[in-house]
């Protein structure tokens, strides 16, 4: 019998997939933001970010935009652990540079390796199609093609069902998926079909296209029914702390989802922001906000944002 596959995951959503196709007790490293499930917290942390710890959301544009330029990473690799790990295996992304370790970041690694090499496998979705591809290609690269196979048909169901049961709604808002604060940015890639998942029509970001700069003029014109802030990487309390540009401009109070208390902040870093299983949750939480007819100021993942 041949030993078990030695698996590294450098990706919140890649070491969820790992472990929903049953890869868990193979994982052997990860990054650090990989924080879910619970127990890939004891895992040694194989990345760390370049970006100073406190900054603000313009801070951090600012300061990612400058690396970007320099033609550096906004991320370092433990190649010394990496290699000590010997991984078969290693998950990635190549969908974007500013959100984790891409191949770029471990060429170093890779060059100085010796014996036989892991297999890399980098993942870039686009859209819920590209997600749903991703399950199956971490299945086919580790022996689980049966399982990852399973594990998109129990996803789908649920979308399905959630779909089904607000499709018989009358009312279908439009909802402005905020991905960024400080400058402004719509949520895109899945988003937006998660958005009509849940019962609205989603505003400014296409399907399958890269989230997008959003000016405040076209905000306002829009004049968006619901709106949720979902900010990449942020968890609610961090969000909250730096809503002060947004709820602060002078445009903001007009908004008619300002007026009618239809603004939600959801945890992005959790939830939105990974392209995994739990981008069921996701659809989920914004059908709660989304649905007219709900009264909770809470739920698992989000929260209403009271003026």
């Amino acid at each position: 019998m041949s030993a078990p596959l030695r698996v590294v995951s450098l990706l919140p959503s890649a070491t969820e997939i790992a472990v929903a196709v049953g890869l868990g007790e193979q994982l052997l490293g990860r990054s650090h933001e990989c924080d879910f499930p619970r127990f890939v917290g004891d895992l040694p942390v194989l990345t760390s970010t370049k970006l100073e710890k406190g900054l603000t959301s313009l801070e951090i544009d600012v300061r990612v935009q400058e690396i970007v330029r320099q033609g550096l990473s906004v991320y370092a690799v433990d190649t010394e652990r990496l290699r000590a790990i010997r991984p078969d295996v290693i998950l990635t992304q190549s969908q974007c540079a500013v959100c984790a370790v891409t191949p770029a970041d471990l060429v170093d690694a890779l060059d100085q390796w010796t014996g036989t090499q892991p297999v890399l496998v980098s993942l870039a979705p686009d859209d819920l199609s590209d997600v749903w591809g991703d399950f199956a290609r971490v299945g086919e690269v580790t022996g689980r093609e049966e399982e990852a196979a399973a594990a998109v048909a129990r996803l789908q169901e649920r979308m399905a069902a959630l779909e089904a049961r607000v499709a018989a709604s009358d009312e279908r808002p439009t909802v402005a998926s905020i991905e960024w604060t400080e400058p402004l940015m719509a949520a895109g890639n899945w988003v937006p079909e998660l958005v009509r998942i849940a019962g609205g029509e989603p505003l400014f970001a296409a399907a399958g296209q890269h989230s997008p700069w959003l000016e405040w003029d076209a905000l306002a014109e829009a004049d968006p029914d619901v709106i949720v802030m979902m900010p990449c990487g942020y968890q609610i309390p961090q969000t909250m702390g730096e809503l002060g540009p947004v709820v602060n401009h002078p445009r903001w109070r007009d908004l008619t989802a300002v007026r009618e208390n239809r603004v939600f902040v959801a945890d992005g870093h959790h939830f939105f922001n990974r392209p995994g299983p739990r981008l069921v949750e996701s659809a989920e939480i914004l059908a709660a906000c989304i649905d007219p007819a709900e009264r909770r100021d809470a739920g698992e993942g989000w929260v209403r944002l009271r003026a």
